[in-house]
C-alpha cells in the first residue's frame, strides 16, 4: 500500500491573479488544498519539489502528510498544471482525504520477468496500452502499484486486466471499458530488410538456372 510522505507546503498570504504571479516570480508556485467538508486553503510550494515528484512513480495515487498552520492534513495531488511554453509546474490541486475515503485514483501498472518472456526473447515488442490503471478503494488502501508477470507469454498475447491480483477492497473503476493493458508484437520489419529480403530469394532462385546453363555450354 502507499506510505504516506511529507510535502512542503506553506500558506500563501495573499490571493487573485496579481498575487499568484508575483509569487511565481518569487520562485515559488500557488497550490489549493479542498474537499472533505473543510473550507479551501491557498498554500505555496516550492516547484522543485514538484518536479522531484512527477518524476517518481505514483506521484498522483500518493497520500502526502501537509503541515498546515498548526494542523497536519492528508492529502492527494489531484492535478499539476504547466506552463504552455515552458511546460513548468506553475499551479498544484491537493485533495483532502481520510484512510477511509472513497476515491477513484490511477495507479501505476509495471511489467516483470521481462526476461522470463518467449515473446520477447523472439524480438517481440511489449506494446503498453495502460501505463496507470483507474481504481477505487480507500485512501489508505490505495496501492503503490499493480504489477503484471509476463512469464511464458508468446508473441500475439494481449494482457487484459483480469491477469491483475488486486489488493482486497480495490477494485476498477471502468471494467466496462477495453482494460487492455498491452500486448506482445512482432517486430516491425523495414521497408529495407524487406528489400533485401527480396533480393536475396531471387539470388537463390537464380543460382540454379545459372548453374544448368553453365553445363549446357
Amino acid at each position: 500500500m502507499s506510505t504516506v510522505e511529507v510535502f512542503k507546503v506553506q500558506i500563501r498570504p495573499q490571493t487573485g491573479g496579481g498575487a499568484s504571479r508575483s509569487l511565481r516570480r518569487s520562485g515559488m508556485i500557488p497550490a489549493i488544498l479542498y474537499g472533505g467538508e473543510k473550507e479551501n486553503i491557498s498554500l505555496m510550494v516550492d516547484p522543485r519539489d514538484v518536479e522531484k515528484g512527477l518524476h517518481q512513480s505514483g506521484f498522483y495515487s500518493r497520500i502526502f502528510e501537509l503541515d498546515v498552520g498548526d494542523k497536519k492534513e492528508q492529502a492527494l495531488v489531484r492535478e499539476v498544471q504547466f506552463h504552455p511554453v515552458t511546460d513548468r509546474p506553475v499551479h498544484m490541486d491537493f485533495l483532502r482525504v481520510r484512510k477511509d475515503s472513497k476515491i477513484h485514483v490511477a495507479v501505476p501498472v509495471h511489467f516483470l520477468n521481462e526476461n522470463q518472456c518467449p515473446g520477447l526473447k523472439q524480438g517481440g515488442i511489449l506494446n503498453i496500452v495502460l501505463h496507470d490503471l483507474d481504481v477505487t478503494c480507500a485512501a489508505g488502501s490505495i496501492p503503490a502499484e499493480l504489477t503484471v508477470d509476463l512469464t511464458g507469454l508468446e508473441i500475439g498475447a494481449i494482457i487484459h486486466t483480469d491477469v491483475l491480483q488486486l489488493p482486497k477492497g480495490v477494485v476498477i473503476s471502468h471494467p466496462d471499458r477495453d482494460n487492455t493493458l498491452a500486448t506482445i508484437v512482432a517486430p516491425k520489419i523495414s521497408q529495407g530488410d524487406e528489400e533485401v529480403a527480396e533480393i536475396e530469394e531471387t539470388a537463390t532462385t537464380e543460382e540454379p538456372a545459372v548453374a544448368e546453363a553453365s553445363k549446357e555450354s
